[in-house]
């Protein structure tokens, strides 16, 4: 139960926060007012952070789920809690770092931040029960490898930095393309449809973004939301079968 209890405070923490970072707002500003001040290529449209909301209501659902499986005598195992905790941690620390202009800091946050949903999401295996199980940490591991691209490229940009001679719409198309090859390795490995959908969300968003200002960058992402509906549709790798979830 103690586990359980953790991880709920922990979430909580988590919504509280992320509310005040944007009522009160935390140093006078919202997250998204920092993230508008620079014109980062990779930035999605503003509605495109409304995932956030279902990344919340499913998170609630996954806390519920213990509880519930908590009466029939199954607990969350030790590295699932512990990684979530992190993951909280990475979370809110990233936001204070960010509101108070810690830019090159919050990148530190939001790799831990990362990782942490990576050992997370490693805990489940592809398997029907799992892959329900599993498909809040999905999204939200989807989104934050989104974000972590989007932190970069603004903290390049906050940075000056010259991009090797490489133009920032050039950068910008690379940035896609790796994201693109992320969504498919995990879409390909773990048959992992969720988190590659993600991706089609954050880059059409990307595309309304930039819209005719900049037509590479809007091509680019209209075009790689193509390949990743593509690979959906067409890629039946069985997923491997794992057994990381313990009671």
């Amino acid at each position: 139960m103690l586990r359980v209890l953790l991880m709920t405070v922990a979430f909580l923490a988590i919504i509280v926060v992320n509310a005040l970072a944007n009522i009160l707002p935390i140093n006078g500003q919202t997250t998204g007012e920092i993230s508008n001040r620079l014109p980062v290529l990779f930035t999605p449209a503003g509605y495109v952070f409304s995932i956030w909301s279902v990344i919340y209501i499913l998170l609630a659902v996954w806390i519920i789920g213990f509880w519930l499986r908590l009466k029939k005598g199954e607990t969350p195992s030790v590295k699932i809690t512990v990684f979530f905790l992190l993951n909280a941690v990475f979370n809110i620390s990233w936001l204070f770092l960010w509101h108070y202009e810690f830019f090159a800091w919050s990148l530190v946050a939001m790799f831990g931040y990362l990782l942490s949903l990576i050992a997370l999401y490693y805990q489940y295996d592809d398997a029907e029960r799992k892959f329900t199980e599993r498909l809040p940490v999905s999204i939200h591991m989807g989104w934050v490898s989104v974000a972590t691209i989007t932190n970069i490229s603004y903290v390049l940009t906050y940075y000056n930095w010259s991009g090797w001679g490489l133009s920032n719409e050039l950068w910008a198309v690379i940035m896609l393309t790796v994201a693109t090859a992320l969504a498919l390795h995990i879409r390909f490995h773990h048959n992992d449809i969720p988190f590659a959908l993600v991706f089609v969300w954050a880059f059409i968003g990307i595309a309304v973004k930039n819209n005719t200002d900049e037509l590479l960058v809007t091509a680019s992402s209209l075009f790689l939301t193509g390949v990743i509906l593509t690979g959906i549709l067409l890629i039946k790798k069985k997923p491997d079968q794992r057994r990381n979830f313990q009671s």
